[in-house]
């Protein structure tokens, strides 16, 4: 039960606790951001304004209001709101809280509301300990997690919760979560300014990260004197970039961040625009991916994406795999942006991948198709009656024709060359060879089956 020493603990609590922390909203309509998962028509605000919360697992990037709206549950429901450490609890604690919140349910008929932050974290047999209760509603679940629950939370308790997605913070938001803090009594107080410069700097060194907005704000704050709300102290762009030397950008190189980092890498590439290239790439070096996990994916580009309209390319991809594997950081980040810039620039062609897998889903599906006669090995006994090959090198040209597809297949049944670069170039040059096509030189010792000395496996 609260006292008024509970109360005086919690005021030294909050005069200490950071900024960020102090500024949590205590109401929806102190949230900011986040219309589509919690604005005006929102199935989470009907059922945090009506008291009916059902379990929910909020899901988003770091700093973006999942521990707030918890909160604001907290502050808003006449449930018992209870906390569990996906750090540091273990199955035993949870399995604590649901016995307690089931004492309640039947003795005094009061729901139990259980946030659960980074529940990620849970291991298997964590999450399963809360299957039951939730099923039950012993508790309501609230969850919250910075990676994709599809991916890290139990099935089972995901189809028995609302998951909700937060998105990153729009410039517009932090800077109103900025000036809050700024003017707020349980924030800086008035006590000091911000110039516009300074503003800026603070929105953009957050990248959608309310957190990281207004600790990089307290930090900044903390370099000098408070003013007071007549003549605030003024934070200018310099102390803000002293508070937070290097800007970090979300990444983490397991998870659903590094996923779409490197998609948006390849794409870019693919799209041949070289500076999201550039970007994308910068991106991952920053957050200290693996360079040879980079040239891994650009290796397969060159031939996914740009195949034969540019063989070049692929050397190049291995060039730049090499450089990742016997240079490293820092200086192999030129070797993938000149890789990388390569590949963007060069003519695209998915010719080579579209024909592998259509000639592998006709060797999977259709029917089992025998080797023309006059293609068969010719090391075996009665290989004299398989009919005549036509050795092409014996042909002006070096091309005659001849049926190298099995009986049901005719040519440019998998491989569609593309309109652009050397692939391009191949494909008329192929043609005008069939057409210049003649009739081979009546003394050729190769137009037959047999072969000359020297033939290795070209007349077998």
């Amino acid at each position: 039960m609260d006292t008024l020493f509970t109360d005086m603990e919690n005021e030294r609590k909050s005069e200490v606790a950071p900024l960020a922390v102090r500024m949590r909203p205590r109401t929806l309509e102190e949230v900011v951001g986040q219309e589509e998962a919690v604005g005006p028509g929102s199935w989470l605000r009907a059922a945090i304004e009506q008291d009916k919360l059902s379990s929910v697992i909020l899901f988003g990037p770091a700093g973006t209001g999942k521990t707030s709206l918890a909160h604001v549950v907290a502050e808003t429901t006449r449930a018992e709101f209870v906390e569990v450490s996906a750090i540091g609890g273990t199955v035993s604690d949870l399995r604590r809280e649901i016995d307690a919140a089931e004492k309640r349910l039947t003795m005094s008929g009061l729901r139990t509301i259980l946030f659960v932050d980074e529940i990620h974290r849970f291991n298997r047999s964590q999450q399963d300990a809360l299957l039951h209760a939730v099923e039950d509603r012993v508790v309501v679940l609230v969850g919250a997690t910075t990676e994709n629950p599809f991916f890290e939370v139990n099935s089972a308790l995901i189809s028995r919760s609302r998951v909700v997605e937060l998105h990153g913070l729009t410039d517009a938001d932090i800077g109103l979560l900025v000036d809050r803090a700024l003017a707020d009594a349980r924030g800086l107080d008035g006590r000091y300014a911000l110039s516009d410069k300074a503003r800026s700097a603070i929105v953009l060194l957050a990248g959608g990260d309310g957190r990281t907005a207004l600790t990089t704000l307290e930090l900044a704050a903390g370099m000098m004197e408070p003013g007071t709300r007549e003549k605030p102290a003024l934070v200018d762009e310099g102390s803000v970039r002293a508070a937070t030397p290097h800007r970090s950008l979300p990444y983490d190189k397991n998870k659903d961040m590094h996923y779409d980092v490197i998609s948006a890498f390849i794409k870019s590439m693919r799209g041949s625009d070289p500076d999201a290239a550039l970007y994308w790439l910068a991106r991952m070096i920053d957050g200290g991916e693996d360079p040879k996990f980079i040239a891994r994916r650009m290796f397969i580009a060159a031939s996914e994406d740009i195949g034969n309209a540019d063989p070049q390319a692929l050397l190049v991809a291995e060039a730049a795999f090499k450089s990742a594997e016997v240079i490293g950081y820092p200086e192999c980040r030129i070797n993938l942006a000149q890789a990388a810039v390569y590949l963007a620039l060069a003519p695209k062609s998915n010719a080579a991948e579209a024909g592998i897998d259509a000639a592998l889903a006709e060797v999977r599906h259709g029917p089992a198709r025998k080797v023309p006669d006059h293609l068969r090995d010719r090391h075996r006994p009665g290989s004299e009656n398989y009919g005549q090959y036509k050795y092409p090198h014996s042909y002006p040209g070096g091309w005659v024709e001849q049926r190298y597809l099995p009986e049901g297949l005719e040519r440019g049944c998998f491989y569609r060359p593309s309109e652009r670069g050397w692939e391009a170039y191949r494909a008329d040059a192929a043609a005008r060879d069939r057409a210049q096509a003649a009739p081979p030189p009546p003394s050729s010792s190769r137009t037959g089956e047999g072969g000359g000395a020297g033939d290795g496996d070209a007349a077998s």
